[in-house]
């Protein structure tokens, strides 16, 4: 009997430490392969695939790109969009949905900065953590809003920046519900505006 239990506990042990954590960027053809331009309204500039304890997830990221000239494609909405595959077809886990606001100075742009998304298990409980970057530029291309949101267990924590050159129009404010994060995931999402701040024209700060 004490055996058999020991085989079984080192199974268990075996099969959750075998839980995959993985992430990457999917091709265009594995995105038409999956068919995922059925998940959005818009066309699809990036998709990711992640796998944790949760199973497999899409993670689109769609802009509605409003073609203005032959050089220049400027968006006015835009989609995140997560989705796990359920019995042949897409169960929608969370989205994120903004568009260009008509504050001036005026926005002429809306665009994920990629660069600064991310599909990770921050604080490492076995699920990912996802990280969505986007901005707004005005028509003399600065950059007026910034967005960083952390989806955690489903549910979105956001910071929201206003740039601007004067004190009195510049802002930066967090979800009444962020210190909700686990401390790991707080302490990278600092990192990642320290990090913004000193690769980007970017204030992120209030006054």
């Amino acid at each position: 009997m004490k055996k058999y239990i020991l085989i079984l506990l080192s199974f268990s042990s075996s099969f959750i430490f075998s839980q995959k954590i993985e992430s990457h960027r999917l091709t265009k053809k594995e995105i038409s392969e999956r068919e995922l331009e059925n998940v959005t309204d818009f066309p699809i500039y990036r998709a990711f695939e992640f796998q944790d304890k949760g199973g497999v997830y899409e993670l689109v990221l769609s802009e509605n790109q409003k073609t203005i000239s032959k050089k220049d494609t400027l968006n006015t909405k835009i989609q995140a969009i997560c989705v796990i595959n359920d019995h042949g077809g897409f169960l929608e886990k969370w989205r994120i949905n903004d568009l260009l606001e008509d504050n001036l100075p005026k926005e002429t742009n809306i665009w994920f900065w990629t660069k600064y998304c991310s599909t990770k298990d921050i604080d490492g409980d076995g699920f990912i953590d996802p990280i969505i970057v986007y901005g707004t530029r005005t028509e003399d291309g600065y950059i007026r809003r910034v967005k960083v949101i952390t989806v955690y267990k489903n549910k979105k924590y956001a910071i929201r920046a206003v740039e601007c050159d004067l004190d009195d129009c510049r802002s930066f404010k967090k979800d009444q519900n962020w210190n909700m994060l686990p401390e790991k995931i707080k302490t990278h999402v600092d990192q990642l505006l320290a990090k913004m701040r000193k690769e980007q024209d970017v204030l992120l700060k209030n006054g």
